[in-house]
């Protein structure tokens, strides 16, 4: 039976667990920078006995940042100190893997510590805030400009070069973030595409922008290493993007070489009412996993041992990525681990505290 700390293959890429870190924004770069926070960050959940340790959604161009403190992917001199982080979660038995991101009607807006809305352009914010549609996520966010066929082609583009990075900066592992009301997800979803070109209107017109993106990215990510799509499988609202579209989506994209598909939900309508509890979003990765015929990560308060070893023997995700129960614990497959009785992925330093 497969578990928990079974290992899980995803083309040569090898995970010691199906343990992963959820991107987590952390709004601490400057300039898109990384520095010692995240190396930090990411570099204890590679200790703590994590087996994927995902970047937080790292954007492709400087207008794609949520925040002006967001992690950048769009210049060379960003792919340094990625390196180093890469570099040292891997001699720690993990694998680094990048999310790719752009924060489209979402963008130039504050760190959560600091209120939400726009971020003044005095402040640090930007006016250059795209998407689909000229279609504001709320009345306090930036009104986004319209994207031309010229802006998305150029936004294609990006994501290609800013694989190319991740790749130049050793990460083994790309997903794309198509979900939580971000740029892909903001094409995927009527509530916010408003288009009648060919990126709007009917399905297959709304997962264009995000076809395109796969295949440009799969154009350079190396066939050895794995491709995630991040979606949120259902906007929560009538007349939105939902789990039949998700299934449908996910079909095509494991035919354009996506390995994975991490099943997320919400993010897109302000006024969306979230049914919320213990794994309220692993039956998306269920449906997703066994109709699409496509491995699928499960996230969303997934906190104790027994119930995530559950989700993987059931078969409902091959993939359990958690985010604030690794903040609150970074050691959590350790401590997992003895839970279920099997040995846990202990670095030698820390073995003298190993629980018997």
């Amino acid at each position: 039976m497969t578990t928990l700390f079974s290992p899980l293959e995803l083309r040569d890429v090898h995970l010691r667990n199906r343990i992963g870190v959820s991107p987590m924004c952390q709004y601490s770069s400057d300039d898109g920078f990384a520095n010692d926070w995240h190396l930090v960050h990411l570099g204890g959940f590679a200790v703590g006995g994590a087996a994927l340790v995902m970047t937080e959604a790292t954007a492709v161009s400087p207008e794609g940042r949520i925040s002006p403190h967001d992690l950048g992917i769009w210049d060379d001199a960003h792919v340094a100190m990625l390196a180093r982080i890469a570099g040292f979660v891997h001699e720690q038995g993990a694998i680094a893997g990048m999310q790719l991101a752009h924060a489209g009607r979402k963008a130039s807006t504050k760190r959560p510590w600091e209120g939400s809305g726009a971020v003044a352009i005095a402040d640090g914010g930007w006016a250059d805030v795209v998407a689909p549609s000229a279609l504001p996520f709320a009345p306090d966010y930036p009104e986004p400009a319209e994207l031309d066929v010229g802006g998305i082609e150029r936004l294609v583009k990006a994501n290609r070069a800013a694989a190319g990075r991740a790749l130049d900066a050793g990460f083994r592992v790309l997903e794309l973030h198509a979900a939580h009301g971000y740029l892909v997800h903001e094409f995927l979803s009527p509530l916010s595409n408003a288009r009648t070109d060919l990126y709007g209107g009917p399905f297959e017109n709304r997962v264009r922008f995000c076809i395109e993106t796969v295949d440009a990215v799969r154009s350079i990510w190396p066939e050895r290493y794995p491709l995630l799509v991040r979606i949120s499988a259902t906007d929560w609202m009538a007349g939105g993007w939902d789990l039949e579209e998700s299934v449908e989506l996910a079909r095509i994209l494991r035919n354009h070489g996506v390995d994975a598909i991490d099943c997320s939900s919400g993010g897109l309508a302000h006024a969306a009412k979230l049914v919320v509890g213990p794994g309220y979003q692993v039956p998306f990765s269920e449906r997703i996993r066994r109709d699409a015929g496509i491995a699928t990560a499960a996230v969303g308060l997934i906190t104790d041992a027994e119930q995530a070893d559950e989700i993987i023997a059931a078969g409902k995700a091959d993939l359990v990525l958690l985010g604030r129960e690794l903040l609150r614990q970074p050691h959590w497959p350790l401590l997992a681990a003895h839970r279920l009785g099997v040995p846990g992925p202990w670095p030698p330093q820390y073995l003298r505290a190993r629980l018997r």
